[in-house]
């Protein structure tokens, strides 16, 4: 990878270069095809695949005795080369729901619109974000915290709450067994 003040532009695979896509806005479909919310019909080995292939422009080139150690790369390129946390994180935000909030947020932190930008690198973006303090997406993960840990809001919490209920409420994770149990279905009836 690079050091802690680089930024990765290409990937070195067994002494081989390989360009990699690094925009932040393509990371984020990147993230929508893996989470499984781009083809829920997909299993994981099939979302890895289509996630290699937006990743690495050349990768239908790449030799097959590199894909193990290219993967790597990508999942450190995602966690922007930061050690892996020894246990999943319950999920608290999502990057598409989440999306204006986001935004705002770095917005603010940074004082432009990253949107606006022809190109900012996902580590640069990722940085940005997590410079997001007190603001809207700040307070709703707060309360989807205390909802998950099932700990009491304060009044002003849970008047958010009330009032801002589609925002805070995440969206359930694609099932793709529920999915493909829906087509089933909808092939029966002849739908």
């Amino acid at each position: 990878m690079t050091g802690a003040w680089g930024l990765p532009m290409q990937a070195v695979i067994e002494d081989r270069v390989y360009e990699i896509h690094t925009d932040y806005r393509d990371i984020l479909e990147l993230l929508r095809w893996l989470d499984g919310t781009a083809a829920p019909e997909l299993d994981r080995g099939e979302r890895w695949y289509v996630a290699m292939r937006l990743f690495y422009p050349d990768f239908a080139a790449m030799p097959r005795q590199d894909w193990q150690a290219a993967t790597r790369f990508l999942t450190r390129f995602l966690s922007a080369g930061r050690p892996e946390p020894d246990r999943a994180a319950p999920r608290l935000m999502d990057w598409q729901q989440d999306a204006p909030l986001i935004a705002a947020g770095i917005q603010q932190a940074t004082g432009q619109d990253v949107r606006a930008l022809p190109y900012l690198h996902w580590w640069s973006f990722l940085s940005a974000f997590d410079a997001i303090g007190d603001g809207t997406f700040a307070t709703v993960v707060a309360i989807r915290d205390k909802l998950r840990r099932g700990k009491k809001l304060e009044p002003w919490e849970l008047d958010f709450y009330r009032t801002h209920r589609a925002v805070v409420d995440l969206r359930p994770a694609p099932d793709p067994e529920a999915e493909e149990e829906k087509r089933r279905l909808l092939a029966r009836l002849g739908a």
